[in-house]
């Protein structure tokens, strides 16, 4: 039988509702437990997947091809789980599926509401496939107040009472704010919170109260009065030195004890931190350090590329190095920016994902620096791309390669994916689908060149990795590429679709058309980012 969990934020928003769930999952998992985080988004949008980097940050994609919240990446990389489709749902999904319903008739001519069709969607979402969990952690996004997630708030306060006695707990985040002017820290905001939440009927179990200097024990107890919780239960939440740290530092507050209280268990093992030990002292006292220029289209806002961050971290704690990430707009490029000046003093050079024309020519200034130079090189994605449209025009004669989706070109090197082989059959797609519909979307094999430096790196001769692209290198192209000296040495299993691209003649130049980062994890850092950052140590020794 699943416990739940519900996570709730007050206050402010930002507050790091995901990372507190994916750390207490975490500890939750490290004393034996089975967990699964899920993640209720209040915006109408279906998905993510149409909302611009600069709105949400990035799309992160499940292996069932789900574009979810950036969130379910903090749960992959803490506890390891694969997350799913069915661990994100919007209000957008949830009232499409409904009116979808109304439509069909399903209702046999109710009157459709909130209470009860809207909140016994939300709650048969929370509580799908939880039968061999035992604890289920839902993470409300948003702040207690808005409107928008009122269902939720309603949904998860039935559920509370549709559970046995001592199934479900509720977790709120708050903020404790310091006001310099008066050198005190301020409990008021924390008291307004839970009683806003408390008038929508939910009484939180335990207070997690982020704040910037330690709470002393006399706030704790007022707040634990005001808030008509146990003092034990007002956890306090400094900022940590790392996202890696705080699974160790919410233990050491006593957040997973207290949870277990909360629920009436007793005796549970102890938990084994050892490889979050492990991967701090891996951060915190590394044996060197390169730096990475991400030549990208989304620079001015970090979580635009958060899995990459994190994944080229990974990178860094398999190599004992710390990686330094220099963030550079392609644009600038494209602008008369000096190409050699900004990416000499790198050690590796990555052109990430992303879509349209912006910054493009500046991404295969890139690609054609770091290949002449002899610099490590890693596309992703579009980065494949590029490198492969720069493949063409400077290494194998097609001075007019491009690719379709920049607008129309007689040597199309790039273009749309019309049709792929996937679980469920043949997919095909048309430039007229919807552009939520258009995508080849999550975990698919490919095929690798046993002989290839892919292959020496991931030591296997065929992978899984998630997609999450529209065009697709065109493999008619194949011959002219590899005489230039960029070779093909991944390919999808009917050997229709380019998978990745290297150079054997370079220290190291991969491009592959998936996203590696988004299986990257701190204790199982992604193979091509570990290698490539191996690359960047080697290049390092030589500047």
């Amino acid at each position: 039988m699943a416990r739940y969990i519900f996570i709730t934020g007050g206050v402010v928003s930002s507050l790091g509702k995901g990372l507190m769930a994916a750390s207490l999952a975490a500890l939750l998992q490290a004393r034996g437990f089975r967990v699964r985080i899920r993640k209720f988004d209040p915006y109408l949008n279906v998905d993510p997947g149409t909302m611009s980097p600069y709105q949400h940050g990035e799309v992160y994609v499940t292996d069932d091809g789900a574009e979810t919240d950036l969130d379910l990446g903090h749960y992959e990389r803490f506890t390891g789980v694969s997350a799913r489709q069915s661990d994100n749902v919007t209000q957008g999904r949830v009232y499409q599926t409904i009116i979808q319903r109304e439509r069909r008739g399903d209702y046999l001519g109710a009157t459709v509401q909130v209470i009860p069709h809207v909140t016994d969607e939300i709650k048969a979402f929370a509580t799908a496939d939880t039968d061999d969990l035992d604890f289920v952690l839902c993470e409300i996004g948003g702040t207690v107040g808005d409107i928008e997630s009122l269902p939720f708030m309603e949904a998860i306060r039935q559920l509370h009472n549709d559970l046995d006695r001592g199934q479900s707990i509720f977790v709120h985040v708050t903020l404790v704010p310091y006001i310099a002017a008066a050198g005190e820290l301020k409990t008021k905001p924390t008291q307004h919170s839970v009683r806003e939440l408390t008038s929508l009927g939910i009484q939180p179990d335990i207070l997690l109260c982020r704040c910037e200097h330690p709470l002393p024990d006399s706030e704790r107890a007022k707040i634990a009065l005001f808030c008509n919780v146990r003092k034990e239960a007002v956890i306090p939440a400094l900022d940590a030195s790392s996202i890696y740290a705080v699974p160790a530092q919410y233990h050491a507050e006593g957040l997973d004890e207290e949870v277990l209280r909360a629920f009436g268990i007793e005796g549970a093992p102890k938990p084994s931190l050892d490889r979050w030990i492990d991967i701090m002292d891996r951060q915190q006292n590394p044996e060197g350090e390169v730096t990475i220029g991400v030549v990208g289209k989304y620079v001015g806002l970090p979580d635009a590329y958060k899995s990459l961050y994190e994944a080229l971290t990974h990178g860094g704690f398999a190599n004992r190095v710390k990686v330094n990430i220099k963030w550079i707009d392609a644009e600038l490029f494209e602008k008369g920016d000096d190409v050699a000046a900004s990416l000499e003093p790198m050690h590796g050079i990555l052109v990430p994902g992303g879509f349209g024309v912006r910054g493009s020519e500046g991404k295969i200034a890139s690609v054609r620096f770091a290949r002449e130079r002899n610099v490590p090189f890693f596309g992703i994605c579009l980065g494949m791309q590029m490198a492969c449209i720069e493949g063409a025009r400077n290494t194998a004669g097609i001075a007019d390669a491009s690719t379709t989706e920049f607008g129309e070109t007689s040597e199309p090197v790039v273009g749309l994916i019309t049709e792929w082989m996937s679980s469920e059959g043949l997919q095909k797609r048309t430039a007229e689908t919807d552009l939520g519909g258009t995508m080849r979307l999550g975990a698919y094999p490919a095929k690798l060149t046993g002989n290839s430096v892919v292959a020496g790196i991931y030591g296997v001769e065929e992978i899984s990795e998630r997609h999450r692209h529209r065009y697709e290198v065109n493999a008619g192209y194949r011959d002219a590429l590899e005489k230039g000296g960029l070779i093909f040495s991944g390919m999808s299993p009917d050997g229709t679709l380019p998978e990745i691209v290297e150079r054997p003649d370079h220290p190291w130049f991969v491009g592959v058309q998936f996203h590696p980062e988004l299986k990257s994890k701190p204790f199982d850092p992604h193979p091509l980012f570990a290698s490539f950052i191996e690359a960047a140590v080697k290049q390092s020794r030589l500047v």
